[in-house]
């Protein structure tokens, strides 16, 4: 079923959820749909069982050696550096999980794998709010200035330039140097 999950990730992040079928899909896979529906009742409950899967895989490489209890800066560079080394080396997943997130199926996903990630991630930011090393904020707020910038270099980098349209590839200079901009602008 690998081979099945691979092409949904690609079909969906080329051609987006709306032109997604599962006949196209086993067509591509080589299988019949009857198939496909041994293992996924319908189309929703594929793209479902898919993204929760590729979910649970970019939450826990997020979450590999990081501690909620750790000060801000290095709580805040170790999921920069975990989530750009995911991304980076899977771009695939970036560009499904990015369509999935933005469709009707981000809430219900992003439900099936939330507790240990939001468990871990607020006690992180109450632990640095209490401790004064970032600005009390919503969590929209902290969450677009924290990550918006990581997340937009690695789209920068995953369609190889930037808006003037020249060429780019993230390094691990810029990369630091932005979050430098990045801590700087979220601590009291």
């Amino acid at each position: 079923m690998e081979l099945v999950r691979q092409m949904t990730m690609q079909m969906v992040a080329a051609n987006g959820i709306e032109n997604f079928s599962v006949n196209s899909l086993a067509k591509a896979c080589g299988i019949s749909v009857a198939t496909l529906y041994i293992y996924y009742k319908d189309k929703d409950d594929l793209i479902t069982q898919v993204a929760i899967e590729e979910g649970n895989r970019l939450t826990s490489a997020i979450l590999k050696d990081f501690d909620p209890d750790q000060s801000f800066e290095t709580g805040l560079w170790q999921q920069w550096k975990s989530r750009s080394q995911y991304l980076m080396a899977n771009p695939l997943s970036s560009s499904f999980i990015e369509r999935i997130h933005m469709s009707s199926y981000g809430e219900k996903v992003g439900a099936a794998i939330s507790s240990m990630f939001h468990d871990s991630m607020h006690r992180f930011v109450a632990g640095a709010v209490k401790r004064k090393e970032l600005v009390p904020l919503p969590v929209e707020a902290w969450w677009s200035v924290a990550f918006a910038p990581l997340y937009n270099l690695l789209r920068f980098h995953h369609q190889g330039r930037s808006f003037a349209k020249k060429p780019f590839k993230l390094t691990d200079e810029l990369l630091r140097q932005t979050f430098d901009v990045v801590v700087k602008a979220l601590k009291p």
